[in-house]
């Protein structure tokens, strides 16, 4: 609860801040939602027309929207146990966390919904979208006390499951260090078919370490997964510039 407690006094400023505005201009008031197709009447938008329908009745018919008054945010965390590593004094799981409490505090202030897919974790979690600070409180609470499962499920997988539990058109950030793409064509379907039903946006978490290797002699390293290991000479120039080339191209 002490975690928590400090990523809510360390986010609070910048939800009351410049984070405020940006959230307002960027994604409220921006989408409408389908309400009615109805006959056409003098001084209705020509562009409205709906054509199926007029051509199926004989008579010019308009689609009708409504602005959405309430934006429906859903937060996807990685969990694996990629997501656990740390170089630094915050894991990987940590900083997904605070961007996490960063988002969802500030659709709480906007009165907007937020919800919560945990995947990759011993213990998978799908809160429904909710309101209010304990709600976003808990949401925080589920990020940071998760725990990885032994294995990674794909990502394509993750993505494919938001499509099953998403029923209303929503705004979706997609937050992951994205080390689990095996199969990049099922990946990028997976999201697509996702981007079409819903406003998608990927957030890239990544440790210093992984994308510059520091001069510190021969290290052991072992693998996300704990299945091998390896000894890398960090003080060889050519190492250091592979791992950097090889960070460079993942990203």
């Amino acid at each position: 609860m002490a975690r928590v407690r400090r990523i809510q006094i360390r986010t609070h400023r910048m939800v009351s801040g410049a984070l405020q505005g940006a959230y307002r201009s960027n994604f409220r008031g921006t989408g409408i939602e389908f309400e009615e197709v109805r006959p056409y009447q003098p001084g209705d938008e020509v562009r409205s027309i709906d054509w199926n329908v007029t051509a199926r009745t004989g008579e010019p018919h308009i689609k009708t929207y409504q602005e959405e008054r309430q934006l429906l945010l859903h937060l996807v965390v990685d969990a694996a146990r990629s997501m656990e590593f740390s170089s630094t004094d915050r894991s990987k799981l940590e900083v997904a966390a605070e961007v996490a409490a960063l988002l969802a505090f500030v659709a709480a202030h906007n009165q907007d919904q937020v919800g919560l897919s945990l995947a990759s974790c011993s213990d998978p979690r799908h809160l429904p979208a909710d309101r209010g600070t304990r709600h976003v409180l808990r949401i925080v609470r589920e990020v940071v006390g998760a725990r990885s499962a032994p294995s990674r499920a794909p990502l394509g997988d993750l993505i494919e499951e938001q499509l099953k539990h998403l029923r209303r058109r929503s705004l979706v950030f997609l937050i992951s260090d994205f080390l689990g793409i095996e199969d990049r064509e099922h990946f990028a379907d997976a999201l697509a078919r996702l981007a079409r039903a819903h406003d998608v946006l990927c957030v890239r978490v990544f440790d210093p370490f992984e994308e510059e290797l520091p001069d510190a002699g021969v290290l052991l390293l072992e693998d996300a997964e704990g299945k091998s290991c390896v000894e890398v000479d960090t003080s060889s120039a050519r190492v250091r510039a592979a791992w950097k080339r090889d960070a460079e191209e993942r990203r």
